[in-house]
């Protein structure tokens, strides 16, 4: 049986409607196409998911919404985190209710208090490049050992960071990558998958790389990593999710909708991601999943 919160997790966008309200059906649809594309947990109301820009009561219906769709199928990993640790901790707390089965929790100040309040296990995101911190091997190491840290999507870029970490926490802490394009690296050094946002685009393409990871067959995931590192690139060549939420829209998969500060892509940006999904012969896959 799988490891929960392991292989790929998907960093689920929210959608939202021409108006700027939730887009609840699409966050449905969005959550059923991950689950049947093989997929192996879901990551809702992240950085991915523009959570700075949903209130409480957003985050919350997203990960109702997300819990309902996927009926126990999958983990679902909820992204909670902040500068308020009171207030993070509530949004945990409802979070729970609701049937989440873990926390992702972003570079907050208190980790152990967050660790404290909740039942649910844990998984710490360090993502450098947005908080402008670094969660240092000794700090995770020293939160590995709280119980319900149970690991770390590591956002830092930096493998041998990942690998010390594997080599000084306890076999059972699960690190993930937080970067698609270093998946394989990741696992190479004793990683167990990636909370992607690739995925949200090509999620069977993204399984794939996982479990032939896992399976020891490293050739067979090089060569399809190689095959989907461009989209993995252009993904960043805006903030993200503006260049994923554009690759889905036009996939037909959902509206390109975005919460201020997040604007539409640049039209230079918007021609590298539609080259990227042609040459790729995405276009129209929303047709086949």
């Amino acid at each position: 049986m799988r490891t929960r919160f392991t292989g790929v997790g998907t960093a689920l966008v929210t959608p939202f409607r021409k108006d700027g309200s939730v887009d609840e059906a699409g966050v449905r649809t969005l959550a059923r196409r991950q689950i049947d594309g093989g997929v192996h947990f879901l990551s809702p109301v992240g950085t991915t998911g523009e959570a700075p820009t949903l209130s409480h009561g957003e985050k919350l219906r997203v990960v109702e919404l997300v819990v309902e769709e996927n009926n126990g199928r999958l983990p679902v990993l909820a992204g909670a985190g902040g500068y308020d640790t009171r207030e993070t901790i509530a949004l945990i707390r409802d979070i729970e209710k609701v049937g989440a089965d873990g926390i992702l929790s972003v570079t907050p100040y208190y980790n152990k208090a967050i660790a404290e309040s909740t039942r649910l296990p844990i998984v710490l995101y360090n993502v450098p490049g947005r908080t402008c911190v670094n969660i240092d091997v000794a700090t995770t190491v020293r939160l590995s050992a709280i119980e319900n840290i149970v690991g770390v999507k590591e956002a830092s870029g930096n493998v041998v960071q990942m690998s010390e970490i594997v080599a000084q926490t306890p076999g059972d802490f699960i690190l993930l990558s937080g970067d698609d394009p270093l998946t394989v690296a990741a696992m190479a050094v004793g990683g167990r998958g990636v909370i992607s946002v690739a995925s949200n685009v090509a999620p069977s393409e993204m399984a794939q790389i996982v479990e032939m990871a896992e399976n020891g067959d490293y050739a067979g995931a090089r060569k399809l990593h190689s095959w989907l590192l461009p989209l993995c690139q252009v993904n960043f060549v805006e903030s993200n999710p503006i260049p994923v939420k554009a690759a889905m829209a036009a996939m037909g998969l959902l509206e390109e909708n975005y919460r201020l500060p997040l604007v539409p892509p640049s039209a230079a940006s918007r021609e590298k991601v539609l080259r990227v999904l042609q040459n790729l012969k995405m276009l129209g896959a929303a047709a086949r999943v």
